[in-house]
C-alpha cells in the first residue's frame, strides 16, 4: 500500500459541503468588491520567492519546496500567492487592464512545517491584491472584505490588529534602535532571533518562541520612528475602519512573517483555535513590484488559510441540503422510464441518483436509506402502466402520485425548483 505523503491531506467527500461553503463566500464576497480572479501556477522559479519574501524568512529558509527542472533551473512550488500574483501583472503586462486592479485567487500553497491542526504542507488560501493606488481607503477596502468574509461566515470570537510599518526611511531609523535594544537582550533571543539581529531584527517581535516574546516587552515602538506621512496614512486608514464599525485594537509587534511588507499591516484572530489563532491577515507592499523588476507601484492585499477557517466554522453558517430525490426503478419498463426521469431532474439540475445493483423495491428503498435521501420516487412497471410515479418523503411517509409524462416538472416544483424540464 502507497500512503499519502505526511501533511498533505485528501479533502474527502463529506468535508467538501464546509469547503464549499468558504469558497463560495469567497468568489461571492469578493465580486462584490470589485475584484477579479486570477489562477497562477502552483510552481515559480525560486528567486521569485527570495526576492520578493526575504531570503532571511523562516518561509525562505527552511519551509519551501524547491527543486531543479531539468535543466537545471531552480525551481519552488509556492509557498504564498502575492509574488506569483505581481510577477503575472508585470510579465503580461495587466496594468494596461482596468480590471486587473483588483485581483483575488484561491489555491493551494505549500511550506514544509510541523504538521498540526489547520497548519499543513499542502493548504489553500483565499488572497485579494488592490494593485495601483496608495490612497488609505484602499487599505479600509481590503481590511473589510477580509473582516466581512469571517463575520460573513459567522466564525466566532474575531479580533482584528493592526499596525504601521511606515516607509523604508522609517524602518531603517527605527531598526538602529531596536539592534540597539535587542543586543542587551541577545542572551534571551533564540538562535534565529540572534542570527537575524543584523539583518532583519523586526522578525524578534513576533517570535513564537516565548524567550523571545518576554525579551522584547519593552523594545521601542515603530510607530515612534513613524514619518509625518507615514501618521498621516495609518490615521487615514483606522479613521474609515471607524466609520464602518469595525472594532480594532493596535499592536505595535505585529510585523507580518514577510520581508515585502510596508505602511499598514493587520491581522484576524478567532478565539475558537486556541494558541495558533491566526486566520488571516495582510498589508501593504508599495516596494514589491519595483523588487521585481517592475516600476514603482503601490498594492495592499491580504491572505486567509481557508483550512483554519474551516475548523472555525460553525455548523449554522452551513445551508440547509438542497432537497434531491432518489429513483427507486425497477422492472424493464420501470428501469426504462426511471433513467429517462432521472436525466430529465438532472437536466433541471436537480440531484437525483438511483442504484443500479439494486433490483427490487425493498432493495432500492435499503440504498436510499443508506443515502439518506430526502425523497424517493418509486417507479416499476405497474406505475408505468398506470402512467404515473409514486413520490415519498422518507421521513414523514407521506405519498404524492404524479403523472408519469408531467413528473419531472411536477417534482422539480414541489421540491423547490421553479425551472423545470418537461419529461
Amino acid at each position: 500500500m502507497i500512503r499519502g505523503i505526511k501533511g498533505i491531506k485528501d479533502i474527502i467527500p463529506d468535508e467538501m459541503p464546509k469547503w464549499s461553503v468558504v469558497e463560495r463566500m469567497a468568489h461571492a464576497l469578493a465580486h462584490a468588491f470589485g475584484f477579479h480572479e486570477i489562477r497562477i501556477p502552483v510552481f515559480e522559479r525560486t528567486d521569485l520567492f527570495v526576492h520578493s519574501i526575504g531570503g532571511s524568512t523562516d518561509i525562505v529558509e527552511k519551509e519551501m519546496y524547491t527543486f531543479p527542472d531539468k535543466d537545471g533551473t531552480s525551481l519552488t512550488l509556492r509557498p504564498e500567492g502575492t509574488a506569483g500574483v505581481v510577477r503575472a501583472f508585470i510579465e503580461r503586462g495587466l496594468k494596461t487592464y482596468e480590471a486587473s486592479r483588483k485581483l483575488y485567487y484561491i489555491g493551494p500553497m505549500f511550506r514544509h512545517e510541523r504538521p498540526q491542526a489547520g497548519r499543513l504542507r499542502q493548504f489553500h488560501q483565499f488572497g485579494v491584491e488592490y494593485v495601483g493606488t496608495s490612497d488609505p481607503s484602499a487599505d479600509v477596502e481590503v481590511v473589510t472584505l477580509l473582516w466581512r468574509y469571517f463575520s460573513a461566515l459567522q466564525l466566532p470570537g474575531l479580533s482584528l490588529e493592526l499596525n504601521s510599518l511606515g516607509v523604508l526611511a522609517d524602518r531603517q531609523a527605527y531598526k538602529k534602535d531596536l539592534v540597539s535594544f535587542l543586543k542587551t537582550k541577545s542572551d534571551l533571543l533564540c538562535g534565529n532571533c540572534r542570527r537575524r539581529l543584523d539583518v532583519n531584527p523586526l522578525r524578534a517581535l513576533d517570535c513564537k518562541v516565548p524567550t523571545c516574546h518576554e525579551a522584547t516587552n519593552d523594545a521601542p515602538f515603530l510607530t515612534d520612528f513613524l514619518s509625518a506621512s507615514s501618521k498621516e496614512h495609518f490615521d487615514r486608514v483606522l479613521q474609515g475602519l471607524q466609520a464602518l464599525a469595525i472594532s480594532y485594537s493596535l499592536n505595535p509587534r505585529l510585523v507580518r512573517g514577510l520581508d515585502y511588507y510596508s505602511m499598514t499591516t493587520f491581522e484576524v484572530s478567532c478565539s475558537a483555535l486556541g494558541a495558533q489563532n491566526a486566520i488571516g491577515g495582510g498589508g501593504r507592499y508599495d516596494g514589491l513590484f519595483e523588487t521585481l523588476g517592475g516600476v514603482p507601484t503601490p498594492a495592499v492585499g491580504f491572505a486567509i488559510g481557508l483550512e483554519r477557517v474551516i475548523l472555525a466554522l460553525p455548523e449554522s453558517a452551513l445551508p440547509a441540503p438542497d432537497p434531491w430525490v432518489f429513483v427507486a426503478a425497477f422492472g424493464e419498463k420501470g428501469r426504462a422510464a426511471g433513467n429517462t426521469l432521472i436525466d430529465s431532474l438532472r437536466s433541471n439540475h436537480m440531484k437525483a441518483d438511483t442504484d443500479y445493483h439494486a433490483s427490487t423495491l425493498k432493495t432500492l428503498l435499503r440504498s436510499a436509506d443508506r443515502l439518506n435521501a430526502p425523497y424517493v420516487v418509486i417507479i416499476g412497471d405497474d406505475e408505468v402502466a398506470n402512467n404515473h410515479v409514486i413520490l415519498r418523503n422518507m421521513a414523514t411517509k407521506e405519498q404524492q402520485i404524479h403523472p408519469l409524462d408531467t413528473a419531472s416538472s411536477a417534482i422539480s416544483e414541489r421540491l423547490g425548483f421553479r425551472k423545470h424540464v418537461e419529461t
